[in-house]
């Protein structure tokens, strides 16, 4: 049984209380670890005021011993409070993903990017239809945190697809749907990451990091940082047991090393900056591409996306690993006594050499993926948000058929459906009625389903079948002073663009909202109507939403493939009243007469 959306928001009120609960027991327990800290500090100022009154007995030597206890217990207790640091991150990330669950479902702008980058007024309909920016179908959709995983939800919602393609995303995005629970925790281990970051160390992986780390394949010098350690432990045992002389060999090794590590360090900080402090971006997405490992996927879809037989995410956490003992260079005691003592820098950069050979193209792939997995995400986000609304039946055959079909970006308190279905063969449809009646709405409803069908997304609907068009739109036309185009020259751009991709693929969709404005009302006339024509000529389906009822009167010489619809209008109480709902034949009232009316003046 399918949940109520009011359940659906009950249950990320229940989340969010879960987890900000979790927030807060952690934080008591990392106060509580501080307070041990604390006493443990103290207790070893105690043991060394007691060493230093202790005689030379076993009393002392028994405080020599306590002495490394608390340093011990100590250190231990850091380890515990890093941990913990980490897990309160992440459970603030996924306490946000609830949160702007919670905050779409009632109304508050989604959290993630609302593609404004991806604008376009040039699109054959991305622009018309409210695709991207703003208050967009992008705005509602988008999960996606990773730079791939954007670009490849606004790539689908602009391109047209093939139906096999479209019928194997809804199945991914079914089986996605199953696994919606744990998909929060795959977005809060990516969000709140530098995406920059992740950027420049997928690039760096591609195409630079080999030739900077070619520095250290000389067999030589690898011979010689694997023996540093043994050389170091000698010469130090030598100078407690043996002789105080080796102190001074000592010394002066120690210098030879530093000296040589200060001579490779130009090539040294090329590596590491690429990857200095990324350890814990690098945890998180190895988290994340483990989840996509852990599951037995079925769909054809998401089983394309695996192709190799290492887990990636181990790859990834040894990477990480790498780059968290390379991190120990910041730190400037640190990292001179393991430079000293180990070459630890170039030791770092052997070891990344190493696993760059066996593991990088890889785990580039499984990065990459992770925008695959983020785009379904989003797509079964929606199917879990929306239960009322249903997958769309894609044929083969020529058809467009849908039941209460309404606009996905108007709240469901305000929505008014529609039913619409086109004849088994090609027709112009002209929508005719008042201003404010609901035309340009319809248009756009059916539009922005249609694109929410083809990206393999359910639709605002109670059903839908439909074949795979390409969606052509004239809705918003607009002057460009940058251009220096006029209202009347981007009208007859677009027609041009619209007429080209009729010509160009036979399976093109047409919606047009009120042609021509920037001309007079005679030219408008005759040009929407040689337009129409057109497109009847090139068996073009197509919906015309006009003011203009002559365009209505085509349907006298073009009985079978003309037809007509309209919205009206009533007058209650002298009030205009709309009902939004679409009906056959022309429009027989029009709103401005009535308002002329009211203002005394009447049209005979």
């Amino acid at each position: 049984m399918l949940n109520t959306q009011a359940q659906i928001i009950s249950g990320y009120s229940q989340k969010i209380t879960d987890v900000s609960d979790r927030i807060d027991q952690t934080k008591k327990t990392i106060d509580q670890l501080s307070f041990v800290r604390i006493g443990l500090f103290l207790a070893e100022i105690l043991f060394f005021v007691l060493l230093l009154n202790s005689a030379d007995d076993e009393w002392r030597t028994l405080v020599q011993v306590l002495l490394i206890l608390p340093v011990f217990v100590f250190a231990l207790i850091v380890k515990k409070q890093s941990k913990l640091d980490r897990e309160i991150d992440y459970q603030k990330q996924l306490l946000w993903v609830y949160q702007n669950e919670w905050n779409v479902l009632n109304g508050i702008a989604n959290g993630y990017d609302h593609g404004k980058a991806f604008e376009s007024e040039t699109h054959a309909y991305t622009s018309d239809l409210d695709i991207f920016g703003h208050a967009s179908l992008y705005g509602l959709l988008n999960r996606c945190y990773t730079r791939n995983g954007k670009e490849l939800l606004a790539k689908n919602l602009a391109n047209k697809s093939s139906g096999d393609h479209i019928l194997a995303r809804q199945e991914a995005v079914k089986e996605m749907h199953t696994k919606i629970n744990d998909t929060f925790d795959f977005r809060a281990n990516l969000h709140g990451h530098d995406v920059e970051k992740i950027e420049q160390i997928k690039l760096q992986l591609k195409s630079q990091l080999g030739e900077q780390l070619s520095f250290v394949r000389n067999k030589l010098l690898k011979f010689y940082v694997a023996v540093v350690p043994y050389i170091s432990g000698a010469i130090i045992l030598a100078a407690i047991f043996l002789n105080s002389a080796f102190w001074n060999l000592l010394i002066l090794y120690l210098i030879i090393n530093i000296g040589f590590i200060v001579l490779q360090n130009s090539k040294i900080n090329k590596v590491f900056y690429s990857f200095g402090g990324g350890s814990n971006l690098l945890n998180g997405y190895a988290e994340a591409i483990l989840w996509t490992e852990k599951h037995q996927w079925t769909s054809t879809y998401i089983s394309a996306l695996f192709k190799s037989k290492t887990p990636a995410s181990v790859e990834i956490k040894n990477l990480s690993r790498i780059i968290q003992s390379f991190d120990a260079r910041l730190n400037i005691v640190v990292g001179t006594a393991l430079n000293a003592l180990l070459l630890w820098d170039l030791k770092c950069c052997i070891s990344l050499d190493r696993w760059y050979q066996s593991s990088s193209k890889d785990v580039i792939s499984a990065l990459n993926h992770l925008g695959d997995f983020e785009e379904l995400i989003s797509l079964a986000t929606l199917v879990h948000n929306q239960p009322a609304w249903v997958f769309p039946q894609i044929t083969n055959e020529f058809t467009l058929s849908t039941r209460e079909i309404g606009h996905p970006l108007i709240s469901p308190d305000i929505r008014v459906n529609n039913s619409f279905s086109l004849e088994n063969q090609p027709t112009v449809d002209i929508v005719t009625g008042s201003n404010m009646a609901g035309k340009s709405t319809f248009l756009r409803t059916l539009g922005i389903n249609m694109v929410l069908a083809y990206v393999g997304a359910p639709v605002c609907a109670q059903s839908m079948s439909l074949s795979v068009f390409s969606i052509n739109t004239y809705m918003r036309i607009k002057d460009s002073l940058n251009e220096s185009t006029s209202t009347f020259k981007a009208e007859l751009n677009r027609l041009k663009m619209i007429l080209d991709h009729v010509v160009a693929d036979k399976d093109t969709f047409v919606l047009i909202d009120e042609m021509l404005r920037g001309t007079n009302s005679r030219d408008k006339y005759l040009g929407s109507k040689v337009f129409v024509e057109k497109l009847i000529a090139e068996r073009t389906p197509a919906l015309f939403a006009t003011h203009d009822l002559q365009l209505a009167d085509l349907k006298n010489d073009h009985e079978k493939t003309l037809r007509n619809f309209h919205f009206d209008i009533q007058i209650a109480e002298g009030e205009m009243k709309f009902d939004y709902k679409l009906k056959q034949g022309p429009c027989s009232a029009f709103n401005a007469a009535i308002l002329l009316k009211e203002i005394g003046l009447s049209l005979s």
